[in-house]
C-alpha cells in the first residue's frame, strides 16, 4: 500500500515542503482551486512525483473528511502538510477566522484520527502570531483546546473583539502554533508527531498581494530593518519542514518554529519596536 503524504494548500510553500519529504511517496495535493491543483501537479509531476489531486474546502468538516477518505483510499497516511491560508490583505475578519483558525482546526482534528504511527506533520503558521501580545492563560487554554465547530463562538473571535483583518491573522496564527501544541498530545498517542512553522516574509504569490496592498510600506521596512535583511525563499521553508518531518526531527513534536530573518527581534528588541 502506498505511503500518502497531503498537501492541503497547494502553493509555493506547501510544494516546497512536498518536494523534501515526498520522495516514494504519493503526493495528494488538495486545494480550493483547480488552476492551483493543476499547476502544481504538472510541477511536482513532471519533477518526477506521484501526484493525484482533490478540491477541498477547509472550512467544511465534510468537505475536509471526504479529503481524509480520499487519502485513505490510496494508501498510508504518513505525512501532512497544511499551507492554506488566507492573508489581511485577501480577506475581511471574519474569513480570515475561518479560515486560518477555524480550518486548520478542523484539518487537525480530522487527519489526526488517521496519521499513522510514525507519521508528522507541519502547519504553516506566521510570524503574525509572534506580534501579538499576551493572552491570558484561559484564552491560551481555549483556542488550543476548544472543539473545532465551538471555536468560532468564543467571545474572544467575536466581532467586537477582532475589528480589523491584522488582528485576526494574529490571533488566527498564535491560535494555529496553540492548537497544535495541543494535538500534539493526541497524536503522540498514535506515534505520530506535529509542529508549526512561523515563517516571516516568503517571497509568494500571497507575499507579493501584501507587499503591493496598503501594507506594503510596513513589509518593505520589516525587510529592511531585520537582521537578514531579505526576504525568505519557500526552499528555505521546506528545509525546516523537512527537519521536523523526517528522521532527524523525531524529538521535536508540538513545537512552533519562527523564521523570519530576524523580523520579530527587530519587533520587541530593535529598531522596528513600536513608539
Amino acid at each position: 500500500m502506498p505511503l500518502v503524504v497531503i498537501v492541503i494548500g497547494a502553493g509555493s510553500i506547501g510544494q516546497a515542503i512536498a518536494r523534501r519529504v515526498s520522495a516514494g511517496k504519493h503526493v495528494l495535493l488538495a486545494d480550493l482551486r483547480q488552476d492551483n491543483l493543476d499547476a502544481a501537479a504538472k510541477v511536482l509531476g513532471d519533477a518526477g512525483f506521484e501526484v493525484s489531486t482533490a478540491i477541498v474546502d477547509v472550512c467544511s468538516r465534510e468537505s475536509v473528511h471526504a479529503l481524509v477518505e480520499t487519502a485513505t483510499a490510496i494508501g498510508s497516511i504518513t505525512g501532512i502538510i497544511h499551507a492554506a491560508g488566507v492573508s489581511p490583505t485577501q480577506a475581511s475578519p471574519a474569513t480570515i477566522l475561518k479560515v486560518d483558525l477555524y480550518g486548520t482546526a478542523l484539518v487537525l482534528e480530522e487527519f489526526g484520527n488517521v496519521i499513522e504511527h510514525g507519521g508528522s506533520g507541519v502547519v504553516i503558521a506566521s510570524q503574525s502570531g509572534h506580534r501579538l501580545g499576551a493572552l491570558t492563560p484561559e484564552q491560551n487554554k481555549a483556542l488550543a483546546t476548544t472543539p473545532a465547530d465551538e471555536l468560532l463562538a468564543l467571545p474572544m473571535l467575536q466581532p467586537d473583539q477582532v475589528k480589523d483583518p491584522l488582528h485576526a491573522y494574529q490571533i488566527s496564527k498564535r491560535g494555529n502554533s496553540l492548537r497544535v501544541m495541543a494535538e500534539a498530545v493526541r497524536w503522540g498517542k498514535r506515534g505520530a508527531r506535529i509542529n508549526t512553522i512561523s515563517p516571516g516574509i516568503i517571497f509568494t504569490p500571497l507575499a507579493r498581494d501584501e507587499l503591493s496592498g496598503p501594507r506594503g510600506g510596513g513589509y518593505r521596512r520589516m525587510i529592511k530593518l531585520s537582521a537578514a535583511g531579505r526576504g525568505g525563499t519557500p526552499d528555505e521553508v521546506g528545509a525546516v519542514a523537512a527537519l521536523l518531518m523526517g528522521p532527524e526531527g523525531t524529538f521535536i513534536t508540538g513545537s512552533d518554529f519562527l523564521m523570519d530573518g530576524g523580523v520579530t527581534a527587530a519587533y520587541w528588541f530593535g529598531d522596528l519596536a513600536p513608539t
